[in-house]
């Protein structure tokens, strides 16, 4: 479960460690979350984000998150 915050967050917050740290979360390559996935996401906000990014990735939609990446 999600809430509409939860779409600017993937827009706006920037991966805090690993291999894409400073990358906006929805911009982490699809092929990274399912493996983050498969070794398992952190607990908390950043998993929750993480999973979600992943959800809207394997549907096609991420580009409907991306116009609300800040300028």
């Amino acid at each position: 479960m999600f809430d509409q915050n939860d779409l600017l967050k993937l827009a706006r917050t920037e991966m805090p460690f690993g291999k894409y740290k400073g990358r906006v979360l929805i911009d982490i390559p699809e092929e990274y979350l399912l493996w983050f996935q498969r070794k398992g996401l952190p607990e908390g906000q950043l998993g929750r984000l993480l999973a979600l990014a992943l959800e809207l990735h394997v549907n096609g939609l991420a580009d409907v998150v991306k116009p609300l990446k800040q300028s």
